[in-house]
């Protein structure tokens, strides 16, 4: 199999898996399965970050919650040590099937360990390829969840959450963020948790 067709591959299986996605979003005016939506938004700005990000950084992005729904946040205790733990189990879940996914596609363990590797961010401080999967992962956020979480939220608590993103994301990945076509509202939350 041809590496082009490896990687077409394999994010059409993440694909096919993510449309099962009874949660929706609306994007552009078009509902759409939530983590498939996700899922297509973290390539484009993984692609505008890093021009040439190789193919482990397009699969990550893809897979990065691959199947979420399958394993609901429900099913854990409220809080902070619930959420970890939850988010842990969902880490190893999403190695798991993206390694099925990868290697069904044509690619080797290693390649599959290194996918794990940056869907889970480890390496963060020293793997620029991380870095970016961190900074589409919270453009992506403030694109499409930043509203309905600031009315959860209120103003006060949303720009900690603000201030608390802004501080994973690389110098040149704020600069995009302020750049986004925010409403009022969360432009100046932005702003403020910016400054």
């Amino acid at each position: 199999m041809s590496p082009s067709s490896r990687l077409s591959a394999a994010l059409e299986a993440i694909d096919s898996a993510n449309a099962d996605d009874p949660h929706t979003i609306e994007i552009d005016g078009q509902v759409r399965p939530k983590e498939q939506a996700h899922a297509e938004l973290m390539t484009e700005w993984v692609q505008r970050l890093d021009p040439d990000a190789d193919d482990a950084q397009q699969v990550a992005a893809r897979a990065h919650h691959l199947r979420r729904w399958a394993l609901p946040r429900s099913e854990y205790p409220e809080g902070r040590a619930g959420y970890l733990r939850w988010r842990t189990a969902q880490g190893r879940r999403h190695a798991a099937e993206v390694a099925e996914i990868v290697t069904g596609a044509g690619y080797d363990d290693a390649f599959a360990a290194d996918v794990s590797a940056i869907v889970a961010k480890r390496g963060l401080a020293t793997d620029p390829r991380v870095q970016t999967h961190e900074d589409a992962l919270c453009l992506v956020f403030l694109e499409t969840q930043f509203d309905e979480l600031a009315v959860k939220l209120g103003d006060d608590h949303m720009t900690e959450v603000l201030a608390k993103t802004l501080a994973k994301m690389s110098p040149a990945a704020r600069r995009v963020a302020q750049d986004l076509e925010l409403g009022p509202r969360a432009a100046a939350l932005l702003a403020a948790a910016g400054s």
